[in-house]
């Protein structure tokens, strides 16, 4: 199965597979979702920034449900700063992605009770198909056999600034490698400080420009890499 958005993608590489619960940090997932879906409106052509705000360029709903509803949001509120959004968008996200996730079939939710009282889900795989070609791409870029798309290009920009290395199952100096590569491919697509200028990217400058400005808001809320 494919056809899935970027947040999901994030969330699927954010979960184990096996036990079905979230890796590394929840806040940082959450933002990089919340990211990924304004990426994803970027990417069809219907957001950009203009002025330091994320505004509508075309309201056309792109058939995703939850990136339209988004589009809709932005379309009827005032200008914000891409920081507010990711603010204002990752409250409730990440169950909406679950559940979206669930009804395509690709995880399942298991309730659980513990200490008599406690609810929690779990969301172990059910279809390994749709991750194993999100990490064939970034394999592809990771390694550089392969100039990675916009799409993927811009997949590995929110991963870098959401510090979701873990989440590649790496550690010590193979995380560090990853997370360098990570932050090689921003740079080189111009989305990232230090990097090429967005006007002289491969990638659209008006993609360029919302990644950027969104990995920066990330890098923010998330304080100084430890």
């Amino acid at each position: 199965m494919t056809g899935v958005g970027l947040a999901e993608e994030l969330l699927l590489l954010g979960y184990d597979d096996k036990s079905g619960r979230a890796l590394g940090s929840r806040i940082a997932l959450d933002l990089g979702m919340a990211a990924a879906v304004l990426v994803e409106l970027a990417l069809a052509g219907r957001v950009a920034l203009s002025d330091g705000s994320i505004v509508v360029t075309n309201q056309t709903p792109t058939g995703d449900v939850i990136a339209d509803d988004v589009l809709a949001k932005i379309a009827n509120d005032t200008p914000h700063t891409p920081a507010s959004w990711l603010q204002r968008l990752r409250h409730g996200l990440r169950d909406r992605i679950l559940d979206d996730l669930c009804a395509r079939g690709v995880v399942r939710d298991v309730a659980e009770t513990r200490l008599d009282h406690i609810h929690v889900h779990r969301y172990p795989v059910l279809d390994p198909s749709v991750e194993a070609e999100v990490r064939a791409r970034l394999v592809d870029a990771l390694t550089g056999e392969r100039a990675p798309d916009e799409r993927t290009a811009a997949l590995a920009a929110v991963m870098a600034a959401t510090r979701v290395e873990p989440s590649l199952g790496l550690t010590g100096p193979a995380a560090e490698d990853a997370r360098n590569r990570l932050l090689e491919i921003a740079r080189g697509a111009g989305f990232a400080d230090g990097g090429i200028d967005p006007e002289e990217s491969s990638v659209r400058p008006s993609v360029a420009l919302v990644v950027a400005a969104l990995s920066r808001a990330i890098e923010t809320a998330l304080g100084t890499r430890a």
